[in-house]
């Protein structure tokens, strides 16, 4: 079974029920269906046009679905529009699903939510890991969202200020997380910059092309994190980080800044650099402190820690780091980090196998049980 070819297909599906007048709620349980019945038939009977079977199954799914709804028999209408057998149009809805899920009826959080569960195709899980919040308090989060747009006409789009924190999210899940979404993301994101003039769709592809130009040097061929430092820097995709800085450099030239321009800034200061030891520390604090004063995030200040204690030295980047709450995601990983570059291996090793305990997907635990076993053999006689 291609689950690729099933993840891909889903947005296109999922928008030819919304305009044929499913409500999004009743769609998008039609399209899940719809895929579970292809996991179980298209094995042994794999269909001539995947996305037309898919759109044939999903309507019947929904009108199934309408037909038991007694406040909805009106629905009992709409079977004379069942697609026709054949290919099904090639029409790219992604997009326009991106922004009908940023409806004004939800929070900005609820909608990327549901974005990202519904059209991402992003496990609850994985959501709510990107949120820094339990499964169980996003499961319920997007039920509350599907409840709420569920009747609703999307005839009022969401705003571009949430489009970009799905993109941005979806993003980050592709590159760091167990489903490929990145190249995606950045696909969408190149299309909105080409519909809309806004500073920070423009900061947003920019950071994502200057990190995906460091995809192929991430990971080692036994399966391993490869940390920044560690990297080879002539693998690094050139034409990926030219692209990013040209563009970057031209939405800071609006004098709009924005976190997405921020982080891009970042990021080409850590691509601009030859080698490791080469990097303008001093520069990245700067960056992270305006990033800091235009988020508040606690992640934020998090990786400030680091970038301080690159710049002035472990026991600047500690004190920095004093100041957060210890259980937030990877404050143990980053204090073992300075405790190591300050010389304090027993607490560094202690720390990276706390750390390890905590890490949110396989192989970012084994990066850091091997940091603890490292530093635990280097302290033996």
């Amino acid at each position: 079974m291609n689950e690729a070819l099933l993840r891909s297909l889903t947005p296109s599906v999922l928008g030819i029920l919304v305009r044929r007048g499913a409500d999004f709620a009743a769609a998008e349980d039609a399209v899940q269906d719809a895929l579970v019945e292809a996991v179980r038939v298209w094995p042994a009977d794999p269909p001539r046009d995947p996305k037309g079977w898919l759109v044939t199954v999903a309507w019947r799914r929904f009108l199934d679905a309408s037909r038991a709804d007694t406040a909805r028999r009106r629905r009992e209408d709409l079977v004379d529009e069942e697609p026709a057998p054949g290919l099904a149009p090639a029409v790219d809805d992604t997009l326009q699903l991106y922004f009908l899920c940023a409806h004004p009826s939800l929070t900005p959080s609820s909608a990327v939510a549901l974005t990202l569960r519904a059209v991402g195709g992003l496990t609850t899980r994985q959501i709510a890991q990107a949120y820094l919040v339990p499964e169980t308090t996003m499961a319920q989060r997007i039920s509350r969202a599907k409840r709420t747009v569920s009747g609703v006409r999307f005839d009022r789009p969401g705003d571009v200020a949430t489009v970009l924190r799905v993109l941005y999210l979806v993003f980050n899940e592709g590159y760091s997380g167990d489903v490929d979404l990145a190249a995606e993301a950045i696909r969408l994101t190149r299309q909105l910059a080409t519909a809309i003039d806004h500073p920070e769709v423009s900061g947003l592809l920019a950071l994502m092309l200057l990190h995906n130009a460091r995809r192929a040097t991430r990971i080692a061929p036994d399966g391993s994190l490869v940390p920044l430092a560690e990297q080879d820097r002539t693998r690094w995709d050139t034409e990926s980080i030219t692209g990013g800085v040209d563009i970057l450099r031209t939405a800071l030239a609006r004098d709009r800044l924005g976190e997405f321009q921020a982080q891009a800034a970042i990021a080409a200061l850590h691509a601009d650099a030859p080698t490791a030891e080469e990097t303008d520390w001093v520069q990245i604090v700067e960056w992270y402190d305006e990033l800091a004063r235009l988020t508040d995030s606690p992640v934020v200040r998090l990786n400030r820690a680091v970038a301080v204690g690159e710049a002035d030295g472990p026991r600047a980047g500690l004190a920095a780091l004093a100041e957060l709450d210890d259980s937030l995601p990877r404050h143990a990983a980053v204090a073992a980090y300075l405790h190591e570059r300050d010389g304090d291996l027993a607490t560094a090793a202690r720390l990276y196998a706390e750390a390890a305990r905590q890490a949110p997907n396989l192989a970012e635990r084994d990066h850091l049980t091997r940091q603890a076993a490292r530093l635990n053999a280097r302290r033996r006689p």
